[in-house]
C-alpha cells in the first residue's frame, strides 16, 4: 500500500502515560532521532515528584513535550499538535491542552473499566463520541507488543514493559525519524542484559512496521531539516549544558574543580554529569546535607580550587550562612540554583524563577553577591563560564539562577571551539605584598576590581587569618572598630557595584527603532516571550524586547534603556520579583505580568498580554 507523505513546517507532539510507561525515556529518544535528523526542537519533559504515584491516577501521569522545525524556535509549544496517551488518566490529564482538530493516538487496551472509574469517566471516550472533535486513531500497544515479543522468553508483564518502544517505533516511522542511532542506544543501554535489549529493539521495530502496514495511518510526515550555521552540533539539557560549563571554566581558568553537593531535584543531574569526568581533574562530593556540601565546596575555594555548589530553592537557604561567609572571606564560589516551585518542599519537579529576591538578600547581613540567569537550556553552558569569570576575577560567591524548566529541557547547541572559550585564568599571592617587602596583606586590594589576593594555604610567608568575624581592612585582623566595619562593608558592595563595568551593556532588540512598548524579561522567559514578540511583529505591532543575564549588578545601561519607552512589561514566573526591584532602583512604573503555575509561560498567552499593553495608549 503507498501511502501520502504531507510536508509539515512543524509539529508538537506529546507523549504521556503512567510514571511507569517509560514516556520520558520515550521523548528522550524521539528527541535526539530528532536533534540526528538535523530539526530544531524544544522541550519540556513534565512528571510528578513521586517516585511512583498510584497506576493509572491523574497524579502519576508524566509527560513528555517536544516542538520540531524545519525553522529556528523558541518554545517547546503551547499546544500539542499529536497526543500520545498511554491510558485513560494521561487522556483525561491532557485534553484540556489539546485544540481541536489534533491528533490523538490512544492505547486501548489500557481503557478498561477499572481504568477509567480511576479518572472519572463513566463510559470510554474512545467509543463514546466525546473526542468526534478529534482525530482519533485507537492502537492496542500493549496487546500489539505483547504479540511482537512472543518468540522471547519474557513474562506478559516483561513485554508489555516495552510498549513504550513501540510507540516510539510507531511515531518514528510517523515523522521520518532516523532509527538506528536508538537501536545502537537500547544495545548500550541493555548491554549487560542481551535479551532485554533485543527484545526492546524487536518492539521498537514492530511499532515502525505497524505504521507502514497498518490502514489506521494513510499519511506520514516529513519536517526538512532546519538551515543552522555550519558547526558541529548535537541536542544539550540545561543542566548537561551547565555541567559542562563547568568544566570548561575550570580547563579556562586553570584551576581544579571541585563539586561540593546534595542531591535535590530538578539540580542534581548536574552532579551525575559532572561524576563522569573524572579525567578533566574534577572531584565531586556527595555531601550528607545541603550546609557539608557548600562548606565543601567554599574549604575547597580557600585551598586554591574553583568551589561549586548546586542545589534548589530550599537548599539555598540552608547555604545562607556559609554563603555569607564566603562573601566576608571574600573567596570565590558559585553557587547554583535550579530553581522549582515553593516555598518549602513545594512542587519539586515544577518551575518557577521565585528565588531572585533569596539571592539578592537572603543572608544576614550587608552581604551583596554577583546574580546571573541562564535564558535558555545551551545558553546555561555560557552563563556557567561566566558565573566562574566572575567569580575568580572578583573574589566572591556568584548566584547562578537556573530553573526546572531550563534544567530538564534541551535544543540543538553549536558546539564551541576551545579558541572561542574566554581565557579567565588568574594568579595566586606568591609572595608578601606590604610596603616592607616582608608583610602579607591579605585584604590588600587591586585598585581596579578592588579584589583581595588569593593566598595558597601553607604558602611560606603568606600565612593569613581567615574566618567569619570582621577582619580589619588591609591586615585582615579581627576587628570591632565600627569605622573599619563600615568601611568594609562598603568595599563589599563596591567590589560588586563596580562589576556593572565589566559586563555588556543590556542589548535591546527594536528592529525599527521606534516602538513605544518594551519587554523585559529575565531567565527562562527569554523564549516565551521572544516568541510573543515575533507574532506581535508578524501581525504588524511593534514592540521592543531586552532580557537579562545580569541581574545583580544589572548591566550600566538598564536604567536608560527603561527610559526609553513609554510602557515596560515585565512577565515573571512569579509575583513580580525583578519587577519590584526595578522600581525601587530606577522609580519605572513597570507593567508586572505574573502567573505561578509550575508550567513556563505559553506565547500565545504573553502575545495578548503584549497586544493589550499597546492597545492601552
Amino acid at each position: 500500500m503507498t501511502k501520502q507523505v504531507q510536508q509539515l513546517d512543524r509539529v508538537i507532539i506529546r507523549f504521556a502515560g503512567d510514571s511507569g510507561d517509560g514516556m520520558q525515556l520515550t521523548g528522550d529518544r524521539f528527541t535526539s532521532e530528532t536533534a540526528e535528523f538535523g530539526n530544531d526542537l524544544s522541550t519540556l519533559p513534565n512528571f510528578p515528584a513521586e517516585i511512583r504515584a498510584p497506576a493509572g491516577t491523574l497524579p502519576g501521569v508524566s509527560s513528555f513535550q517536544l516542538h520540531f522545525a524545519d525553522h529556528d524556535i523558541l518554545t517547546p509549544g503551547d499546544a500539542p499538535n499529536v497526543l500520545v496517551a498511554m491510558n485513560p488518566a494521561a487522556l483525561k490529564a491532557n485534553l484540556g491542552d489539546l485544540p481541536r482538530g489534533a491528533d490523538i493516538i490512544a492505547n486501548t487496551d489500557e481503557f478498561t473499566k477499572r481504568n477509567l472509574q480511576k479518572v472519572g469517566y463513566e463510559s470510554n471516550p474512545l467509543e463514546d463520541d466525546s473526542l468526534a472533535e478529534w482525530r482519533v486513531h485507537p492502537v492496542p500497544l500493549t496487546a500489539l507488543t505483547v504479540k511482537a515479543l512472543e518468540g522471547f522468553d519474557l513474562s506478559k508483564k516483561d513485554a508489555e514493559r516495552s510498549k513504550n518502544m513501540f510507540a516510539l517505533g510507531l511515531l518514528s516511522w510517523l515523522y521520518h525519524r532516523p532509527t538506528e542511532a536508538t537501536i545502537k542506544f537500547l544495545e548500550g543501554k541493555f548491554a549487560k542484559k542481551p535479551d532485554i535489549a533485543k527484545a526492546n529493539i524487536a518492539a521498537f521495530q514492530a511499532g515502525w512496521n505497524y505504521g507502514e502496514t497498518t490502514e489506521s495511518f494513510s499519511v506520514s510526515y516529513e519536517i526538512k531539516p532546519a538551515p543552522l550555521p555550519p558547526g558541529v552540533y548535537r541536542n544539550i539539557s540545561g543542566n548537561q549544558a551547565l555541567a559542562y560549563g563547568l568544566i570548561a571554566a575550570s580547563v579556562q581558568a586553570k584551576l581544579p574543580l571541585f563539586l561540593g553537593s546534595y542531591p535535590i531535584t530538578p539540580a542534581s543531574d548536574i552532579l551525575h554529569e559532572l561524576s563522569k569526568h573524572k579525567r578533566f581533574g574534577i572531584r565531586t562530593f556527595q555531601a550528607e546535607d545541603e550546609i557539608a556540601g557548600v562548606g565543601a565546596a567554599l574549604g575547597a575555594a580557600f585551598g586554591g580550587a574553583l568551589g561549586v555548589t548546586t542545589t534548589s530553592g530550599p537548599g539555598v537557604a540552608l547555604k545562607a550562612e556559609t554563603v555569607g561567609l564566603a562573601v566576608t572571606t571574600e573567596l570565590p564560589l558559585i553557587i547554583v540554583d535550579v530553581q522549582r516551585a515553593g516555598p518549602s518542599t513545594g512542587m519539586p519537579t515544577k518551575t518557577e524563577q521565585t528565588d531572585l529576591l533569596m539571592a539578592m538578600y537572603g543572608r544576614n547581613g550587608e552581604s551583596p553577591l554577583p546574580i546571573v540567569a541562564p535564558s535558555t537550556p545551551s545558553d546555561c553552558f555560557d552563563t556557567a563560564i561566566e558565573a566562574a569569570r566572575l567569580a575568580v576575577k572578583y573574589r566572591t560567591p556568584v548566584m547562578l539562577l537556573s530553573d526546572g524548566y531550563l534544567a530538564n529541557g534541551s535544543e540543538p547547541w553549536k558546539v564551541p571551539g576551545k579558541a572561542e572559550l574566554p581565557d579567565i585564568s588568574t594568579e595566586f599571592a606568591t609572595e608578601p605584598n606590604g610596603e616592607d617587602g616582608a608583610t602579607f596583606l591579605p585584604f590588600k586590594r587591586d585598585t581596579e576590581t578592588l579584589a583581595r589576593p588569593w593566598a595558597i594555604p601553607g604558602t611560606a610567608g603568606l600565612e593569613h587569618r581567615i574566618g567569619g568575624i570582621e577582619k580589619a581592612d588591609g591586615t585582615g585582623n579581627i576587628s570591632y572598630d565600627p569605622d573599619n566595619h563600615d568601611r568594609m562593608v562598603r568595599l563589599r558592595q563596591a567590589k560588586i557595584d563596580g562589576i556593572a563595568q565589566d559586563i555588556p551593556p543590556l542589548a535591546v532588540d527594536d528592529p525599527d527603532g521606534d516602538a513605544r512598548v518594551l519587554v523585559i524579561g529575565w531567565g527562562s522567559t527569554y523564549g516565551p516571550i521572544a516568541a510573543a514578540v515575533r507574532r506581535i511583529r508578524k501581525s504588524g505591532g511593534k514592540v521592543a524586547q531586552a532580557h537579562l543575564r545580569h541581574l545583580n549588578p544589572l548591566p550600566a545601561n538598564t536604567g536608560e534603556v527603561l527610559r526609553s519607552y513609554d510602557k515596560v512589561l515585565l512577565p515573571e514566573i512569579n509575583l513580580g520579583q525583578l519587577a519590584l526591584l526595578l522600581r525601587a532602583r530606577f522609580l519605572v512604573d513597570i507593567i508586572s505580568y505574573n502567573r505561578v503555575r509550575g508550567l513556563p509561560f505559553k506565547a500565545e498567552e504573553l502575545a495578548g498580554v503584549i497586544q493589550d499593553v499597546i492597545d492601552s495608549d
